[in-house]
């Protein structure tokens, strides 16, 4: 392959990345989606691909639709709660976010929203709502007409508004709370814990059964804060920081430098609504080679 299609490529790799990420919810299955598509840029009659950028989008887009179908088997059978692999965003990692709604697109709760769309309904709202595609282009992506695009995005939009909040906290305070509930957590301060809780709040923990982990989600706020009391431990090696994971101030534990647990809270009026820690260590291998 001549040097300007290996050049061509790699210019496009960042945002093939961050496409493939948001459509999976795996960074893993990102990485494989994007070599899968150098492949076949490897072998493509370039002479004919009048938009480098624009084939590469459409190959991509449909590799990632065939790896949804096979994922979704996948996880019936997963032990536990499903998540998605948290990454580290401040090295724009995951592409720009420097709009709220940017940074929500690949937040955590976003993503878990997403997996109640269907692939084709996942893809028109990611390449919508993220990259700003318009219907036209989205068409030719997905080989598809404009309205259906349009009534695939209209129902995706309308299943993600019914379980988005209605107003998202400002990045001060998503920062505030979270310090507040570690501090809280680490210090064993159940009370001062609880008080940050909503009565409601559910606990949903991924350790795909290769590491301890509540295997159904711990719901309400007397409960969660008891669950969380082994937050307080006195572990060797153990060291917990704060860092952007996922657009937003995540939780990051290692032990021995070796990354065990993430936690990122979503809030809603001043309260944190639901916990999301992934512990399955396949899932914070792509974390890890960040750190």
């Amino acid at each position: 392959m001549a040097p300007e299609h290996v050049r061509e490529f790699e210019d496009a790799r960042p945002r093939l990345f961050a496409i493939a990420y948001r459509m999976l919810g795996s960074a893993g299955d990102a990485e494989d989606a994007v070599q899968d598509t150098f492949l076949r840029w490897s072998t493509a009659d370039h002479a004919e691909v009048r938009t480098p950028a624009a084939w590469l989008t459409k190959v991509l887009t449909n590799l990632c639709l065939t790896r949804l179908v096979s994922a979704r088997v996948r996880r019936e059978r997963y032990v536990g709660p499903w998540l998605p692999e948290p990454v580290a965003t401040a090295d724009d990692t995951l592409g720009p976010l420097d709009t709220a709604e940017r940074r929500e697109s690949v937040s955590m709760a976003m993503l878990v929203l997403l997996e109640r769309l269907t692939p084709p309904e996942r893809a028109v709202f990611v390449l919508r709502e993220a990259f700003g595609y318009r219907h036209t282009e989205i068409a030719g992506i997905l080989d598809l007409t404009e309205a259906h695009c349009q009534q695939l995005y209209r129902r995706a939009r309308q299943r993600v508004d019914a379980g988005r909040p209605r107003f998202l906290p400002s990045a001060e305070e998503r920062l505030r709370i979270t310090q507040r509930f570690l501090e809280a957590a680490r210090g064993g301060d159940l009370e001062g814990l609880r008080q940050l809780l909503a009565d409601d709040v559910v606990s949903w923990a991924d350790g795909g059964g290769k590491t301890t982990a509540a295997r159904k989600p711990v719901v309400g706020g007397d409960k969660v804060a008891r669950y969380l009391g082994w937050m307080s431990r006195d572990i060797t090696g153990l060291a917990v920081r704060v860092l952007e994971v996922n657009g937003q101030p995540g939780i990051v534990a290692t032990v021995d430098g070796a990354v065990v647990l993430t936690a990122l809270l979503d809030i809603a009026d001043g309260k944190i609504v639901a916990l999301h820690l992934v512990a399955n260590p396949d899932k914070l291998a792509f974390l890890a080679t960040q750190l």
